[in-house]
């Protein structure tokens, strides 16, 4: 009876969702613009943490900056919806004249050598518009597949519409815990894998292994895809992106290594948050500041855990 509701559920949700993103795309931005006048200026969405992150990554920007910086942060978000919504139904097409990629070839040429990509990204810009780059890989010569890591929802309907939505442009989801065994079990049967990972997150205690100063903070950031990539022998490689206006982006493939081992310890994770860096701080307006990113101290860490053997254990 559980499952016989949950598909009605889930059938009336993504139905719903489906049918709106038939509208053409200046009806969702028409939308996108009375939520941003309810999120900014009724409920004041998350005022407080978007406030505190701006100013305190951005200390030299005078308030009436901050405020104008707040304000198209909004925007942004507002937009994201929409144009989540409207990829559930936008065609091949137009998402190829909305979203475009640079340096294809290096990503191409790594994949027909038969060496594996880890991407590297960010909640910057259009994220789940990347999943598009598929439609930009020619003919390959080897045997391969794409994929996207994301974190499963608690709620198993939406946990299904969102899957669905973000699987039609071919990579596919794999589970956060299963990447390494989704990598192995690709790899034994001669496939060649290139996994997306976003990967600007707060870790939880127990997985903090390394920090770094990020947008002027001491940030605690996961090291896992480092690991993987080191033993893997995996190419890493991080996706440029650029907001060239409403509704328009350009990514560009960098790769940072294509020798993950002879780099140094924690260098492919540095690397990646330079990188990141210089991509907010060209338009911060289009990164997530309403994720409260520096919700973890060092203080408190240090007051709290203690790490023995490499494990991160209370004290």
């Amino acid at each position: 009876m559980k499952k016989v509701l949950n598909d009605i559920a889930f059938w009336a949700i993504y139905g719903t969702w489906y049918v709106l993103s038939l509208l053409p795309m200046w009806v969702h931005y028409l939308l996108s613009d009375i939520l941003y006048l309810l999120v900014a200026y009724i409920f004041s969405y998350r005022h407080r943490v978007i406030w505190k992150n701006l100013s305190n990554s951005y200390p030299d920007k005078s308030e009436k900056e901050l405020k104008s910086l707040q304000r198209k942060c909004y925007r942004h978000m507002c937009n994201m919806v929409a144009e989540t919504v409207k990829y559930t139904t936008i065609s091949r097409k137009n998402i190829m004249r909305r979203m475009t990629f640079k340096g294809v070839e290096q990503v191409v040429e790594i994949l027909n050598s038969g060496q594996s990509i880890a991407l590297l990204l960010g909640h910057y810009g259009n994220w789940e518009w990347v999943t598009s780059f598929a439609l930009w890989l020619p003919p390959m010569e080897c045997d391969y597949i794409l994929g996207q890591l994301y974190h499963p929802l608690k709620n198993k309907v939406m946990d299904r519409v969102v899957l669905k939505m973000r699987n039609r442009m071919g990579p596919v989801c794999v589970p956060k815990n299963d990447a390494l065994r989704w990598i192995i079990g690709n790899k034994q049967e001669g496939r060649t894998t290139m996994l997306g990972y976003i990967n600007d997150q707060v870790p939880k205690w127990e997985n903090i292994h390394h920090w770094l100063t990020f947008l002027n903070h001491e940030t605690p950031v996961f090291t896992g895809i480092e690991r993987i990539t080191r033993q893997q022998q995996q190419a890493v490689v991080y996706v440029d992106v650029k907001c060239l206006k409403r509704g328009f982006y350009e990514c560009e493939f960098q790769v940072i290594t294509r020798e993950p081992k002879s780099m140094r310890d924690m260098e492919i994770t540095d690397e990646y948050f330079r990188r990141f860096e210089q991509t907010i701080n060209r338009a911060p307006q289009y990164w997530l500041w309403s994720h409260n990113r520096w919700k973890r101290t060092r203080e408190e860490f240090d007051r709290r855990f203690r790490v023995v053997n490499g494990r991160v254990v209370g004290k």
